[in-house]
């Protein structure tokens, strides 16, 4: 297992998407990472987008520190702009990302990553939907289903999920 011992933040919120949540879960849990659902609030449960699958946040981005993590995760759907307006959860993005870890974004995630204010000057790709946002922010927008640039991993939209984890999973193994 190539993630073993590794300790990997996931959030989640209202409207996530299911497939950008659960697939990729499930391919870090398949590695041997422990993962952590971090929420606004520990115990909330959310729905998905398609309001068939939920998950609930462990722990409150709040309650936690960006040391006691690996890496974090940030899956797309509505979500992504509804947690960006809370200082815990871009703070906890943004310490991460301060401390060379990785950050994993994928479709409308890269709104929280503009909101952490780590996106001027990366490469970076998602939903077509917030190209202008990544743009704005300073990003240099690629078209591309996904890739590494310094300690971020992109991915574009749900169909583009295994090339996402394959870039992941490269990323978090290559951890020294």
């Amino acid at each position: 297992m190539l993630l073993e011992g590794q300790q990997i933040a996931f959030l989640v919120g209202p409207g996530f998407e299911d497939l950008e949540f659960w697939a990729v879960y499930m391919r870090l849990i398949e590695e041997g990472a422990r993962v952590t659902t971090v929420g606004v609030k520990a115990g909330e449960r959310h729905a998905s987008k398609s309001g068939g699958l939920f998950a609930t946040a462990d722990v409150a981005a709040s309650a936690v520190s960006p040391d006691q993590f690996d890496a974090i995760v940030v899956p797309g759907g509505w979500a992504p702009d509804k947690i960006r307006r809370y200082e815990a959860i871009t703070g906890l993005v943004k310490g991460i990302c301060d401390q060379g870890k990785i950050v994993g974004m994928i479709c409308h995630a890269g709104l929280v990553g503009i909101s952490a204010r780590i996106v001027a000057g990366s490469r970076a790709t998602g939903s077509l939907g917030i190209k202008d946002d990544l743009v704005n922010a300073g990003a240099i927008w690629v078209d591309e289903p996904a890739f590494r640039d310094g300690n971020l991993v992109w991915g574009r939209v749900v169909e583009d999920i295994p090339a996402f984890n394959r870039e992941l999973v490269k990323a978090l193994a290559a951890k020294p």
